[in-house]
């Protein structure tokens, strides 16, 4: 938590167009709904720098969109290790990038505020699977499991244990 108290968390995915940006948009919308929006931070970057600069995947604002949750204002930006010292979670969507995100972090206490977005939920996965390559249905999936997941941490936010889950 940063000095005045806020906690800050940073969701990755690989190009920071699908799955982190609907993970992004998901957690402010239940962070805000529980009141807990003005105490805590949420960002989203990729590991790849494929999207620099872009919005999120049309498919993947629409699919957002159609829940609720607006995300056509982020636009794509690529992790880098300050990023380690500015959040206190580093969530990553798969496990591809939290091997990654474990590589980029420059010390101990930096790997341990990384892990899995699903560990805080998931129904029984571990990874929200990359929509980019399917079709609706693949982001409509890649949705519940954030929510699932945004449901589960928003909760450990509110009794004050988001850190008590398994680090990587």
């Amino acid at each position: 938590m940063n000095e005045l108290g806020e906690l800050r968390i940073l969701v990755v995915c690989l190009g920071n167009i699908c799955r982190s940006p609907m993970a992004h948009g998901v957690l402010m919308r239940k962070l805000e709904r529980a009141g807990l929006g003005d105490r805590v931070h949420v960002d989203s970057a990729g590991t790849g720098d494929y999207h620099i600069g872009k919005g999120p995947d049309t498919r993947a604002r629409m699919a957002a969109g159609a829940r609720g949750y607006d995300i056509s204002q982020l636009r794509a930006r690529q992790v880098e290790p300050v990023d380690f010292h500015l959040y206190d979670l580093v969530l990553a969507a798969d496990k591809a990038n939290l091997s990654d995100l474990l590589a980029l972090a420059p010390g101990a206490p930096e790997r341990n505020k990384v892990r899995l977005l699903l560990a805080y939920g998931g129904q029984g996965r571990e990874e929200v699977p990359d929509p980019y390559e399917g079709d609706w249905n693949d982001f409509a999936l890649a949705l519940d499991l954030i929510e699932d997941a945004a449901d589960g941490l928003v909760a450990a936010i509110a009794r004050g244990d988001w850190n008590r889950h398994a680090t990587a």
